[in-house]
């Protein structure tokens, strides 16, 4: 008998299946107690540091994108005084915290904007060999780091020019929210600069000092253990996030003071595409902190008693399920097996013992009747009548799936069910409405740098060089991803020189029109412009359409649910999933979120966060409208943001998980061994009895074939046996009566 064949092997996997889901059960749905911080919490932490690892990144690298544009760009016209770029650097874009030009042959400067900027690290090494112009982190003497940048200005018929412009590697300018620090950390673990700790000449007593203290002493330990973990390969690394993030994140778990856990999140700066090395922010070796301390939750009370039971109850219905097949399945077609075997042997003394039902009462009835016509004996065993069986092994079947299913169906949609009651930390509204107001931040700020590109593009498009001019915009357009369109348009509104897709609106002026607005209603997408108007050529404009789908991959971030732009109607713009133009939101909550938010209170509009239960759901949701400097700042758009509490993991959602879990766990376990049962033995055993009457009632020309190498094979083996035995008696008596007549007829 093969190994794996036959009845035997699907109910020893069932055995060993139920005393390891028991197992599992004891362990995952009884845990000791409650854990001293949420996972959700410390996920949220890590998606913070994600964050503002991602707005420093993308801040530094459109600084130099800037400069290095900027330089491009003079460079391809007539020479201008140093004072001049300086003056047009600043007012296009005001995010430098000084600038110079100075002579490359003399060394001389030139002209100087704002912070004053050392020149003593400049060097051969700087200007030439592989690392050339390369930004370079520069400490200056009052300790602070600055980044600097370099291009290089070479008019034609001029000495060649250095543009130097100095960034500080300050915070992100996000919102903290209460109680949260950041830091950007250098590698070794070097703090460059930190936000959100308060001064402690503003602090009221000793005790809130010496919290302050204990603050800022985790967070030196902790940034120093979180530059450690950032180098290693984002390929390798082990910490959650590393996967759904390009660079290593994770959490860390600092000390206890007062009742509250330092928590931590960190995340390096990389690259927004793994497979993209131009990221100059990403080659810094920079890691962005960000610290909370979190309350520490009470130990709940011990759960083990509920593992116990669900892991008891499990065993004894696995086991009697077991003990069903074994009594109903396995044993008559052990015994069938044997009584066959015995048949073919020749051993015809005593009857068949008969089954009491089923396929195997139908299989031994066909086995003895086939014993009386091989000439055995009569007997009392009543196997020579028909039996007729409507279930069979199916029945078993049946009821060992009910069985299993007594646990697995109360365990999955019963067992530590949650509804709207479950406590939701504080700290996940906060984080919620502190990462919505975040990425409101990102978007404001892409639209504002959208239109500062086309300021800048504007002042060297000449209108009466149409060439040149749609030249100027195609290489515009090739440099900037964001758009899909841009078109010079004249007095009259008609497109004087265009670049990529047709226009797909009007752009209408008026006495003073907005430089971001959207329009398209009544399409398949929403149209957004940014907007330039020319130097000196009064009436003159030049449009850039802003890629909805550029919008739409600013909104998408792990952690943050479903994340929408809408207008000051609440009618979708942008979204991180799919979207209609200009459709609602799909709550009215969420649309009187958003109204709540646009509501003046003090300097202007404040994010807003809310649980909002229905029936037996939870929602966690937040609005943040667009605030801030620039020209996006007053188009009246919020972004807004929700998820089903669900996804956080916490410990009443983590428990209701793990029992949905521990069911499906046991229908599979129904589905594998039962759906074994049914395919090696079940649908056989119906064959097998069909053949066997069939061979009873005198179908000696049906050679019978074992399909398959195991009990029910081997009964199929006996059988051909024993219809060749009784086709041989059959010709044996044929011949015998055919002897007579021929000696007959000789006479």
């Amino acid at each position: 008998m093969p190994l794996l064949g036959g009845i035997r092997p699907p109910i020893a996997l069932l055995c060993v299946l139920v005393l390891a889901l028991a197992g599992l059960t004891a362990q995952v749905l009884g845990p000791a107690g409650e854990p001293a911080v949420p996972q959700a919490v410390l996920s949220s932490q890590q998606h913070f540091a994600e964050d503002g690892a991602i707005a420093l990144r993308a801040s530094i690298d459109e600084r130099v994108t800037d400069l290095n544009r900027t330089a491009a760009a003079l460079n391809a016209g007539p020479p201008v005084k140093p004072e001049r770029i300086l003056s047009d650097l600043g007012r296009t874009y005001q995010k430098w915290t000084g600038t110079t030009v100075l002579d490359l042959e003399s060394g001389k400067v030139l002209a100087a904007r704002g912070e004053t900027i050392p020149l003593g690290w400049l060097d051969k090494d700087v200007l030439t060999g592989d690392k050339a112009l390369k930004p370079r982190m520069v400490r200056l003497e009052t300790g602070d780091v600055r980044l600097m940048t370099m291009a290089v200005l070479d008019f034609e018929g001029g000495p060649q020019q250095l543009l130097l412009a100095s960034n500080s590697l300050s915070v992100p300018a996000i919102n903290l929210g209460p109680f949260r620090s950041m830091a950007v950390v250098a590698t070794g673990g070097e703090i460059l600069a930190t936000a959100g700790f308060e001064q402690s000449e503003a602090l009221n007593s000793d005790q809130e000092r010496k919290e302050l203290g204990f603050l800022q002493k985790q967070m030196s330990g902790l940034s120093a253990r979180a530059a450690r973990e950032t180098e290693q390969d984002p390929v390798s690394a082990r910490e959650p996030g590393s996967r759904g993030y390009p660079g290593v994140s994770g959490t860390l778990v600092g000390e206890n003071y007062n009742g509250r856990i330092a928590t931590a999140g960190y995340a390096s700066l990389s690259s927004s595409d793994p497979e993209e090395k131009s990221s100059v922010g990403a080659g810094l070796g920079l890691t962005v902190v960000a610290l909370l301390p979190v309350v520490q939750q009470a130990a709940g009370p011990g759960r083990e008693l509920y593992g116990l039971l669900a892991a008891g109850a499990l065993v004894v219905l696995g086991l009697l399920a077991a003990a069903v097949l074994w009594a109903t399945v396995q044993r008559p077609l052990l015994r069938l097996f044997l009584e066959s075997r015995r048949l073919a042997r020749g051993d015809l003394t005593r009857p068949v013992a008969v089954p009491r039902w089923g396929e195997a009462a139908r299989v031994g009835s066909a086995l003895e009747r086939l014993r009386a016509q091989l000439g055995g004996p009569d007997g009392d065993s009543g196997g020579r009548q028909r039996v007729k069986g409507r279930f069979g092994v199916r029945g078993p079947l049946a009821l060992t799936t009910v069985l299993l299913l007594l646990w697995c169906l109360p365990v999955g949609l019963l067992l530590n069910r949650t509804d709207d009651s479950v406590s939701i930390p504080a700290s996940m509204v906060n984080d919620q409405r502190d990462r919505t107001d975040l990425v409101a931040d990102r978007v404001r700020r892409a639209l504002n740098e959208a239109q500062a590109d086309l300021v800048s593009t504007s002042r060297l498009i000449d209108p009466d060089d149409a060439g040149a001019g749609r030249a100027l915009l195609e290489e515009t357009l090739r440099e900037h991803t964001r758009y899909q369109a841009l078109y010079l348009l004249g007095e009259d509104g008609d497109v004087v020189a265009r670049a990529g897709e047709e226009p797909r609106a009007d752009f209408v002026d008026g006495d003073d029109p907005p430089l971001v607005r959207v329009t398209g209603k009544g399409g398949k997408k929403p149209v957004v412009q940014a907007a330039a108007p020319l130097p000196d050529h009064k009436g003159m404009t030049l449009v850039g359409e802003v890629r909805v789908e550029f919008l739409n991959s600013l909104l998408k971030r792990p952690g943050l649910g479903e994340v929408r732009v809408v207008d000051s109607e609440a009618e979708t713009i942008a979204a991180s999933d799919g979207f209609l133009a200009f459709e609602e939101l799909p709550r009215d909550a969420l649309a009187d979120l958003v109204r709540a938010g646009n509501v003046h209170v003090g300097a202007g509009p404040v994010e807003n966060g809310l649980l909002i239960r229905e029936g037996r759901g939870t929602t966690v949701a937040a609005a943040a409208p667009f605030s801030g400097g620039g020209v996006a700042a007053d188009i009246g758009w919020t972004v807004v943001s929700w998820q089903n509490a669900k996804d956080f993991q916490i410990t009443p959602y983590q428990r209701e998980d793990r029992s949905v879990l521990a069911g499906l766990l046991g229908l599979a376990l129904i589905v594998v061994c039962l759906g074994w049962v049914h395919l090696v033995v079940a649908r056989p055993m119906r064959a097998l009895a069909a053949s066997a009457e069939k061979l009873a009632d005198g179908d000696l020309k049906s050679v019978l074939y074992p399909r398959y190498q195991d009990e029910v094979g081997a009964v199929i083996r006996s059988l051909e046996l024993l219809r060749q035995q009784l086709q041989a008696r059959k010709q044996t008596q044929a011949r015998r009566l055919a002897e007579p007549e021929a000696g007959v007829r000789g006479r």
